[in-house]
């Protein structure tokens, strides 16, 4: 065996044989290149899974988590929600951001009173709310004595119980009313009682184009019976709307925290998981 032979630079040792085959090389290349195109893959997969989110969004389903009590007894400070989107059409608030691509809407289907209906306050375009649609073009609101009226005849309503609700306040006796608008849709409203600022109304005439929204917990809602320059909601355009709320996919009272796991548990409802709303 020869003795190994230093290079010129002497920097390692070699033998005095064949130089090693090109494929070597390449081999070494192929391997050195395969992470780039790992990472190319995977810059793909994520930019898919976001078209794939962003259309779901727009045109099917959008969730939404309730921050207050003024749809209560139906939807509480912590429901997790689903809202189809297709619903009533699709305008430029279907859009995360809200671009204005386009005004007015897109397929358009009009909301049914009773709806639960998640929309953009007209006075910024910007913060989502839920309320229930009360009236459609045309229709005339007012509330007197506590009493719902539309178009001039009393809306129905039954007491079905007593209870207690916390507030801001503390716990306050409430009575619980089940409403029947016209065409027979009925659902449960909170009322804590006469003496609320809401509770004697001018009457309200809904123009074409728009809708009377109020929140089912009455004496605790900002609503369309307040006007915009009051902090209140107003008539709602129809070009606001987002979706129809359909069903309370999970629950946690208030209290649960991202960054407290514990919260997660000990703050779940599961009684509420699922509920189809009315």
């Amino acid at each position: 065996m020869k003795p190994p032979v230093w290079s010129d630079h002497g920097d390692a040792p070699f033998e005095d044989a064949a130089p090693a085959p090109v494929k070597t090389a390449k081999k070494a290349r192929k391997k050195a290149s395969g992470g780039g195109n790992e990472f190319v893959e995977i810059i793909k997969t994520i930019v898919f899974a976001l078209l794939i989110a962003l259309v779901l969004r727009v045109f099917l389903f959008q969730p939404f988590t309730i921050p207050s009590a003024s749809m209560e007894p139906n939807l509480y400070e912590g429901d997790y929600i689903v809202v189809t989107k297709w619903s009533y059409g699709y305008s430029r608030h279907s859009i995360p951001g809200s671009p204005g691509l386009f005004n007015g809407r897109i397929l358009e289907r009009s909301p049914q009173r009773g709806d639960i209906a998640v929309f953009k306050l007209p006075t910024d375009n910007k913060t989502d709310y839920i309320k229930r649609v009360i009236g459609l073009p045309g229709d005339r609101i007012q509330m007197i004595n506590n009493r719902l009226y539309l178009n001039g005849t009393i809306v129905p309503d039954v007491v079905i119980g007593q209870t207690e609700e916390a507030d801001a306040y503390g716990p306050r006796p409430v009575t619980r009313l089940s409403e029947t608008l016209p065409g027979g849709k009925d659902f449960t409203i909170n009322d804590y009682g006469p003496g609320f600022p809401l509770d004697n109304t001018q009457v309200f005439t809904v123009p074409a184009g728009h809708y009377f929204m109020m929140g089912d917990n009455r004496d605790n809602s900002i609503d369309s019976r307040e006007y915009p320059e009051r902090g209140g909601v107003g008539l709602v355009p129809a070009e606001n709307l987002e979706g129809k709320a359909q069903i309370i996919l999970f629950s946690w009272s208030p209290g649960a925290s991202l960054f407290n796991p514990v919260s997660w548990f000990t703050k779940l409802r599961p009684s509420r998981f699922f509920t189809v709303l009315d």
